[in-house]
């Protein structure tokens, strides 16, 4: 209610504001119109103070500077209104000219003091601000000052007075400059701000500089100063007063910023071209000169100092892309090249831990809990190391330590004693929790690859989980002893790091024209040895070692950036959305809406773009799971419920989980043209996804009868085999499989 009645003052305002002003020229001339240009600013100005007190801006001392300025130019007007009705006539300069001038200082520095945001000691804006103003200071100087201070005809006085209100334009154009281009967009009460400055300023140039257009045109150009009354008090009256573009804490570089900064550096070649083309007149050397030496030191400060803090972001960034955020350890990318680097220096031993008992843990009591559990392990893996060492989480619940220059003893010392500083059980809030580690040592010995020892590890930790959560080191032996999965894990690690896995893209297409609307991505591994590997084999053994999250993150940036290509290759033609699997393991890993976010913003995919497919069980146990699926949606990605249908609690999280997608599961369409128990379940699960507003695509049909009954049914979205296998360029321009509509 507060809100809508501000809005309805501030409505108010700017409608008898811009109606007294329309009125204002028509009003008899002389001392009578003076006096009510008067009191409208004195209005304007208690208008703009009641507007700050009740809107109560984030920082009020700028508005009060601003505020100031107003009164010395009120006072101006008073002045003015004075000569008008006592003497008849406005000397030039007068005391009126006084007020507006003093009134420029508090003005521009109120401005200043809003247009720099909530950052304090802001350089950068200073100097850009400086660099403008440096600009067109040259420009009036040249052409304006220089050519008024050097009229001897008239009063020394009145020169320094018309000087003075060109020199003081010069600063608030440039602080307008600044309110324009500074990082965020200005809410109405910013806009509200520029227009009325803008207003100000070109009733300021006529005023001083135009005389001949002040005698024809004189009552409409002191309209242009009382619009700015009417601007500046909605500025403090309108509501987003209080609101401020969210501070992003780094500085952005946009391209008005950029076009504004640009201009002025060519201030000076311009002037030096405009006064050669005049012949006979003399070229200002001096000032140029001058002029040219303060931009280049101006620009100069401003390119080191953003150079500095691209430098200083950059090593930020570098920073967070090899910490994990959970434990604060190395994360993955940054041991594997610690590893490379103690290889090139030394023996180094490496110890890859993984946690028994942590999944048992999060199902009991809940992700926050078993966050809680990873980052006390990690402390426990990090304290005691020696200077050189290195702990790490590898992903999920899996972590490894380096020991940069060992032997074989000193590793297995290590590893013990990591395994015993892990029997102690740990404190989590109001838990005592006991878990356990496989624990798998291995050795530098005849390799020099980073690969092939962290393979070593990962073989010696799945014995040492075989055993029973011992400690095993490496030896030969162990890779025709250890199992499928243990092998298959270690070489899903292997074919990570080695870029054997790809994409394809299976259409989904809109029903009855089969136009292709959107892909799905889905994983292939063409093994060197092996040859194809089915994901029903690997994603298990993934999920299970926790790289199913590095795993998942390069499927995640490769189908986005994939879709961009598309996109700028393709235009129309190209998919509207691309879908991408999403594992239970990858929603309870802390930061997964950061890393969506990122990849977005990294390839730029629009959010509205990118569907991500979970399935029922990842997302039944709620907790993390749910709250990241939340996040998600609130981002703007569109989520799909995948295997719809199959799980035993299917509506009930469509009432927790929010949910654009249904994907209706094949077992439902096989026998969709049979009059079964199937074609009643489709049949409901249509009416259900057009009761509540959601998309259904049906998968995995296979025949032209299927797509025909489906669209009978109202499907709309349909994928499968009759569409379209799974390739790695879907034939987007060719022609569509339509259904026959019957």
């Amino acid at each position: 209610m507060l809100t809508r009645n501000a809005e309805r003052a501030w409505l108010l305002w700017m409608g008898l504001g811009t109606v007294a002003c329309l009125g204002y020229p028509f009003l008899p001339p002389g001392g009578g119109r003076a006096v009510a240009a008067w009191l409208f600013g004195l209005v304007a100005l208690l208008v703009m103070v009641a507007g700050v007190r009740r809107n109560r801006p984030t920082d009020v001392r700028p508005w009060y500077v601003f505020i100031a300025g107003q009164v010395l130019w009120v006072l101006g007007d008073a002045a003015y209104a004075i000569d008008e009705t006592v003497r008849g006539f406005h000397p030039y300069p007068s005391w009126s000219d006084a007020f507006y001038l003093s009134a420029y200082p508090p003005l521009i520095a109120g401005l200043y003091g809003l247009a720099r945001g909530r950052r304090r000691r802001e350089w950068s804006g200073l100097v850009d601000t400086a660099i403008i103003a440096a600009g067109l200071g040259l420009i009036y100087w040249i052409f304006v000052i220089g050519p008024i201070l050097g009229d001897t005809a008239s009063p020394l006085v009145g020169r320094l007075v018309t000087i003075g209100y060109p020199t003081a334009s010069v600063l608030m154009i440039a602080v307008v400059a600044r309110l324009v281009t500074r990082a965020g967009r200005p809410t109405v009460s910013g806009w509200l701000l520029i227009i009325g400055s803008v207003l100000t300023l070109a009733a300021n140039v006529v005023y001083t500089l135009m005389p001949a257009v002040l005698m024809v045109a004189g009552d409409f150009v002191y309209t242009g100063f009382l619009f700015a009354y009417v601007y500046w008090a909605g500025a403090a009256l309108h509501p987003s007063v209080s609101a401020r573009p969210r501070a992003t804490g780094r500085e952005q570089f946009g391209r008005g910023r950029l076009a504004i900064l640009t201009c002025s550096t060519l201030v000076v070649p311009a002037v030096l071209f405009l006064q050669g083309a005049h012949v006979g007149r003399p070229v200002s050397w001096l000032a140029i000169g001058v002029g040219a030496v303060v931009l280049f030191v101006l620009v100069l400060i401003r390119m080191a100092g953003f150079v500095a803090q691209v430098q200083a972001q950059a090593g930020q960034l570098e920073i967070l892309a090899m910490r994990d955020e959970l434990t604060g350890l190395a994360n993955r990318r940054r041991f594997e090249q610690r590893v490379r680097e103690a290889l090139e220096t030394g023996s180094p031993q490496v110890a890859m831990l993984d946690l028994t008992g942590f999944k048992a843990v999060n199902d009991r009591f809940g992700h926050a809990v078993g966050d809680e559990l990873l980052a006390a392990v990690g402390a426990r893996l990090g304290s005691g190391l020696r200077p050189g060492d290195l702990a790490a989480r590898m992903g999920g619940d899996e972590f490894a330590v380096l020991v940069a220059d060992a032997t074989a003893a000193e590793g297995d010392t290590m590893a013990a004693r990591l395994g015993a500083a892990l029997r102690v059980p740990i404190e989590t809030g109001e838990h005592e929790l006991l878990i356990g580690a496989g624990i798998g040592v291995a050795g530098a010995d005849g390799t020099d690859d980073a690969v092939e020892l962290l393979r070593r590890a990962d073989v010696a930790m799945y014995a040492a989980k075989a055993d029973g959560d011992k400690l095993r080191r490496y030896s030969a032996d162990l890779d025709d002893e250890a199992g499928e999965e243990a092998r298959l894990g270690a070489a899903v690690r292997i074919a990570l790091d080695t870029g054997q896995f790809r994409l394809v893209y299976q259409p989904i297409v809109s029903l009855p024209d089969g136009r292709i609307v959107s892909v799905e991505a889905l994983i292939r591994w063409d093994h060197p040895d092996r040859g194809f590997v089915s994901p029903a084999e690997f994603i298990p053994v993934a999920e299970q070692n926790g790289l199913i999250v590095e795993l998942g993150a390069w499927i995640l940036r490769t189908a986005c950036a994939q879709a961009v290509v598309w996109r700028n290759t393709l235009g129309d033609a190209a998919p509207e959305r691309v879908s991408v699997n999403v594992s239970a393991r990858q929603l309870a890993e802390p930061g997964f809406t950061e890393l969506v976010s990122s990849v977005l913003a990294w390839t730029g995919l629009g959010a509205q773009n990118l569907i991500l497919e979970v399935t029922e069980t990842a997302v039944f146990g709620g907790g993390q799971a749910v709250q990241a699926v939340k996040d998600l949606h609130e981002l703007g990605v569109r989520i799909a419920l995948d295997d719809f249908g199959t799980g035993h609690s299917s509506l009930g999280l469509l009432q927790t989980v929010p949910v654009d997608v249904l994907k209706v599961d094949k077992s439902f369409v096989d026998n969709i043209t049979l009059a079964g128990r199937e074609a009643v379940i489709a049949t409901a699960l249509i009416q259900v996804s057009h009761g509540l507003g959601l998309m259904a695509v049906a998968e995995g049909v296979e025949t032209a009868e299927q797509a025909a009954e489906l669209h009978r049914l109202g499907y709309r979205l349909a994928q499968g085999y009759h569409f379209g296998r799974p390739v790695a360029e879907p034939d987007f321009l060719g022609e569509p499989t339509a259904v026959a509509v019957v």
